[in-house]
Parts: structure tokens; sequence; C-alpha cells
């Protein structure tokens, strides 16, 4: 039998309660925004964890390729990027809805809010 490592341990706890807040925002996200919609607890689970993916491996790719614009029209280009990302999930993720593409707009920021002030609760 072979130990596991302490700070392996340490990690996965991490990504656990990085995946559980990313849940809680997008839970909240729905009972704040009209037109954003979870069938139920595995959407949540399912977007949550399809969002971590996109945000880690698309969205990076995404915003140096438009940095440019980004940098021309001041950080708007990455914001849309966001929402655009945010917008594709929706369509990939079933039991995950956005109605259309101001819902996402205000859904966008408030999960950028909320995702924002749960991880900073976690942290203390």
């Amino acid at each position: 039998m072979t130990k596991s490592h302490p700070k392996a341990h340490y990690k996965n706890m991490h990504l656990v309660i990085r995946l559980l807040i990313n849940v809680l925002a997008l839970i909240i996200v729905e009972y704040l925004v009209p037109g954003f919609y979870l069938a139920n607890i595995w959407s949540a689970i399912v977007a949550a964890v399809v969002i971590g993916i996109v945000n880690t491996l698309i969205k990076p790719l995404i915003q140096f390729i438009a940095l440019p614009l980004s940098i021309m029209t001041f950080g708007i280009a990455a914001f849309l990027i966001n929402v655009s990302l945010l917008l594709i999930v929706s369509k990939i993720v079933p039991g995950f809805l956005i109605s259309n593409f101001t819902t996402a707009i205000i859904a966008s920021l408030v999960l950028s809010l909320v995702s924002w002030f749960l991880n900073k609760l976690a942290r203390e």
C-alpha cells in the first residue's frame, strides 16, 4: 500500500472546495437572474465543471488572440468573450439554460461577483 502525499490531498480538497463554490455561485445566480435556469443540482455540477474546463483551457487562448481588440475596447471585448463562453456552455450542458444575450450579460456579471465573494469567504 502506498501513502498519498499530503500536498496531493490538499490539492484534491482545494479542487472539491472550488467546485462546491462554483456550484453554489451558479445556484445563487439562478435565484437572482431571471432567465438563468438550472434544471437540478446535477445540471449545476456539470455546468460548474464545464465552465471550469472552458475557463482553464479555452478562455486564455481566445483572450490572447483577441488581446489587441480587448486593448482597443478597454476590456469590453474580454468581457464579451466571458459572456459568449457562458452562453456556449449553456448550449452544451443539458439542464442549463440562459434565455438570451442580455440575460447572459447580467448573469456573467453576477456570477463573477458572487464567485469572487464566495472565494473570499472560503479563504478566511
